[in-house]
């Protein structure tokens, strides 16, 4: 057996997590978050890629330039249905390799396909899906880091890890205006685009967005390969982990996903185009990250907190505050395209960050507890074998439910910016859209009181 498979891996052991346990799951969580902010990175890049187009040469309609937008959360909610599932079969260390190791392949590809405006469509549609494989590393990384940790440090451990990670998003759109900017390259990266601005000739280097990622996606994957650890008590097939299609909390905290985390990435991968169509005098470049980073820093915070005072009743009082976050957004928007606040609708946009922030950390501290309890309720009176028993079943099913449930709440990156698209073009607004958004955060209120948060409620986490 491998150096790197631990043959013995107890968490919950006191002992052991003191005098080895931290050490080794601290040493493999501050592996996994890097290699995750890049996957984040990458699955992300063509939400400020689009809004640079034209200047390079590239003629797209809006709607192609949406598509654009859409499709990596597309392929990425997609690719993680199949990633959530891929640890306890491959292993943590191996599949973190392999998985950050893909992302070479839209990177290069972008690079130099955005060196030539005449690349056609197509080519663009097919790596904006390859940059999908960005958001399926979410899942298995997910997945493998609750493995490592006991259950009073899960929200925190799983926070910091998807946390800090999302601050991907925000690195991609602060760093791609940066390095298209000038010739990072040199003579290796290719000649500049000119446009004009101003009346005045300007260079763009839109191939850096690409290439740019390279040497650290590299320098991820050999740190992941030679660096973390496979936990062979956590492995099983996938009809092991097939179980949790049975499970209804699977189901219910999927809907709680798409709400907290769907809304983080749709909002992320829409907004600057959003910006773009109601408030076109502003440069939507210079504020898109902003909003991705207040909720990537609010995660880790979800987590904590909800260590103290339960995930449940975060969860619920973050979607009460998404609701009126969501009316003032509505409030600040221009009316038939006159008036309206950017200032204001930005900072209801940042509010709303936050809040997906700390709804998707308390919402993946809810789901170990859920387990954890349903398992040890149905192992409840036999025997200190089948409580041993319930403890590792629970860790399965909850680690494939994490990243289940974050396949599923990926799709909001889809869906948010298409009905955005779809809301403008059938009304001139994007009030339906909106309004859309209210009524499911408003079912996300009532899942959540009902089963989890109420006094007597039947799963209280």
């Amino acid at each position: 057996m491998s150096a790197h498979v631990l043959k013995r891996w107890e968490p919950e052991n006191l002992g052991f997590w003191q005098q080895s346990g931290a050490r080794i799951a601290n040493r493999n969580l501050w592996i996994s978050i890097p290699a995750l902010m890049l996957a984040f990175s990458v699955w992300m890049l063509w939400s400020v890629v689009v809004v640079n187009l034209d200047k390079a040469g590239f003629q797209l309609s809006k709607n192609q330039m949406f598509w654009l937008t859409a499709l990596p959360a597309l392929s990425g909610a997609t690719l993680r249905i199949f990633y959530s599932f891929l640890v306890p079969i491959f292993g943590g260390r191996r599949w973190t390799a392999i998985s950050t190791a893909s992302l070479l392949v839209p990177a290069i590809g972008m690079g130099f396909a955005l060196r030539d405006p005449s690349t056609g469509f197509p080519t663009l549609l097919v790596l904006a899906l390859l940059c999908g494989l960005g958001g399926g590393n979410f899942s298995s990384s997910m997945a493998n880091i609750s493995f490592f940790f006991p259950k009073s440090k899960k929200g925190l451990a799983t926070g910091l890890n998807a946390g800090i990670g999302n601050l991907g998003v925000s690195l991609a759109q602060f760093a791609v205006p940066l390095v298209i900017s000038f010739g990072l390259f040199g003579a290796f990266g290719g000649e500049p685009q000119q446009f004009a601005q101003g009346g005045v000739e300007k260079n763009i280097w839109l191939q850096n967005a690409g290439f740019f990622w390279v040497p650290f996606i590299a320098v991820a994957s050999i740190a992941a390969w030679f660096g973390m650890n496979d936990i062979a008590d956590a492995r099983a097939s996938f009809a092991d982990q097939a179980v949790i299609f049975k499970r209804k909390h699977n189901w219910l905290m999927c809907w709680l996903y798409v709400g907290t985390f769907g809304s983080f990435i749709g909002f992320s991968a829409g907004l600057a185009m959003l910006t773009k169509s109601q408030f076109p005098g502003i440069d939507p470049t210079a504020y898109a990250f902003l909003g991705p980073l207040v909720g990537a820093l609010a995660r880790p915070l979800g987590g904590w907190v909800s260590d103290k005072l339960g995930g449940a009743r975060v969860t619920l009082w973050t979607f009460a505050a998404m609701i009126v976050a969501v009316l003032g957004v509505l409030h600040y928007l221009p009316q038939g395209g006159q008036g309206g606040d950017f200032y204001g609708f930005l900072a209801m946009f940042i509010v709303l960050f936050a809040l997906t922030g700390i709804g998707n950390g308390s919402t993946f501290r809810m789901i170990p507890v859920i387990f954890l309890t349903e398992r040890q309720r149905a192992a409840q009176g036999q025997g200190e074998a089948a409580e041993r028993r319930a403890v590792a079943d629970a860790g399965k099913e909850a680690a494939a439910v994490l990243g289940f449930s974050g396949a599923i709440g990926a799709y909001g990156g889809f869906f948010i910016p298409k009905s955005f698209g779809t809301s403008l073009e059938l009304t001139g607004s994007v009030e339906a859209a909106l309004l859309c958004f209210i009524g499911f955060y408003l079912s996300c209120v009532v899942i959540t009181w009902w089963w989890y948060a109420r006094r007597n409620a039947p799963m209280p986490c």
